[in-house]
C-alpha cells in the first residue's frame, strides 16, 4: 500500500506533520512518503496571477503525488479556527487543474492542537468542504492537547486512551 501523507501547514516545527508520521508509522509494510508543503510553495492564488503564470507545474506535482497513493493520511494545521494560508493557497491552485483535488483517494483525516479543541473547527469544515473536491474521507481523529498527549522526542502519542483511539482507526484501515 502506498501511503501520501502530510500536514497542513509550512512550519518546520508542525506539530500536525509529527501527527502524520507517526500515523503512518503505524501501518504495516506500507510504501509511505510524507510530503511537505514547503516543496510546493506558489505565489498567492488569484485569477490574475494565473493569468500570467498559468498552472503551475508544483501544483501538478502535487497532484501527481496524491494520484499514485492508495491512502492520504491528512493532518490539517488550524489558523485562526481554518485552513493554514499554505493549505488553503495549494489547495486552490490544484483546483483549478482538477477539481477532484484528492482524487476519491481513501484518506484519513487529523488535526492537532495546543488547545483543548484538537482542530476541532478545521476538522469541521474539511469534512463539509473536502468531499466536494474528491476528498473520500473514511476516518477522522483528533488529537487535543498536543504539548501534553504527544511525545515529541519519542515521535508518539503518549495519552494511552488517544493512542488506542488511532490504532483503532489505523486497523480499520488495514482490514479493508
Amino acid at each position: 500500500m502506498k501511503i501520501i501523507a502530510f500536514a497542513g501547514s509550512n512550519s518546520s516545527r508542525s506539530i500536525n506533520k509529527k501527527l502524520a508520521t507517526y500515523a503512518t508509522s503505524l501501518f504495516d509494510n506500507a510504501d509511505v512518503e510524507i510530503l511537505d508543503l514547503n516543496d510546493y510553495e506558489l505565489p498567492l492564488f488569484s485569477i490574475d496571477r494565473e493569468a500570467v503564470l498559468g498552472k503551475p507545474q508544483l501544483a501538478q506535482d502535487f497532484l501527481d503525488k496524491i494520484a499514485s497513493a492508495d491512502l492520504l493520511v491528512v493532518s490539517l494545521a488550524e489558523n485562526n479556527g481554518n485552513y493554514s494560508a499554505a493549505f488553503k493557497n495549494l489547495f486552490d491552485w490544484c483546483s483549478r487543474n482538477r477539481n477532484d483535488v484528492f482524487q476519491d483517494k481513501p484518506m484519513l483525516l487529523m488535526a492537532t492542537s495546543p488547545g483543548r479543541r484538537g482542530g476541532r473547527s478545521v476538522l469541521d469544515i474539511a469534512q463539509s468542504n473536502l468531499p466536494r473536491y474528491g476528498g473520500n474521507i473514511k476516518a477522522e481523529f483528533s488529537l487535543p492537547l498536543f504539548n501534553e498527549a504527544f511525545d515529541v522526542a519519542k515521535g508518539v502519542i503518549s495519552d494511552a486512551n488517544k493512542d488506542a483511539e488511532l490504532k483503532s482507526i489505523v486497523s480499520q484501515f488495514t482490514a479493508l
